[in-house]
């Protein structure tokens, strides 16, 4: 009996360290929180791509929009310089516009004639087409700045009034002189006749005279009548002549 206590005794020891051990190992896996880290990746090959990419990054675009700057309505010679937000990009006349690609966004285009400038905001998009033009801007507030211009006149509009063609003629005169200035306007047209009902064709025709005061201009209305006759279709009115005394 002696014997036998010592030995279950060691063998109760032994199985508490054992169970110690367990604990120990199973406590220290719970704890045991590693960050998994990674080094940036690097391409030797290529050096230029190896770039922080930063997904807030500004990117500028490189797209451009098509622009047209344009004085064609006006009457008188000129020879324009163009501001693009300040800066001169070319020169526009009235039969010749200036054709631009503007890179995309909101801008200010400007034309000037002696001292008196005009100005538009335009934005620009990439496949859009945008148009500026100055010519009525300039005919209102620009008279006449060239003292060799002409006497002239044109048509400020035309539109159909039942059987009548209704055109407005405008007459410029930029002398220093009263004159009797007239315009011989023409307009062909195609009608069915009444009768025959075969499709004819024709002209309309018709005079405007009026005195002009100096440095003036003046607008009259001119009508044209159809023949008789139904299902009219027409050209744009013209003015063949002008004559001044």
């Amino acid at each position: 009996m002696k014997l036998f206590v010592p030995f279950a005794l060691f063998m109760a020891v032994g199985f508490i360290l054992a169970a110690g051990c367990v604990a120990t190992t199973v406590k220290n896996t719970v704890n045991a929180t590693t960050a998994a880290t990674f080094a940036p990746v690097t391409n030797t090959s290529n050096p230029g791509l190896n770039k922080t990419i930063d997904a807030t990054a500004n990117i500028t675009s490189d797209l451009k929009g098509s622009l047209k700057v344009s004085i064609c309505g006006i009457l008188y010679p000129a020879n324009l310089s163009v501001f693009l937000d300040n800066e001169i990009v070319g020169t526009v006349k009235p039969t010749s516009p200036l054709y631009l690609m503007v890179s995309e966004g909101n801008h200010t285009v400007m034309v000037c004639e002696s001292s008196i400038c005009k100005q538009e905001s335009v934005t620009t998009r990439f496949g859009k087409y945008v148009t500026v033009d100055f010519s009525e801007q300039l005919q209102k507030d620009v008279e006449f700045p060239n003292p060799t211009a002409q006497p002239t006149a044109r048509i400020l509009e035309y539109y159909r009034n039942g059987n009548t063609i209704s055109v407005e003629v405008e007459f410029f005169n930029p002398s220093t002189k009263d004159l009797l200035m007239s315009a011989e306007v023409s307009c062909g047209y195609s009608y069915i006749d009444d009768r025959t009902s075969i499709k004819m064709g024709d002209s309309l025709r018709g005079k405007l005279v009026q005195n002009v005061k100096a440095g003036q201009r003046i607008a009259e209305r001119l009508d044209l009548n159809f023949a008789g006759g139904n299902s009219f279709s027409y050209s744009s009115p013209v003015i063949e002549e002008l004559q001044v005394k």
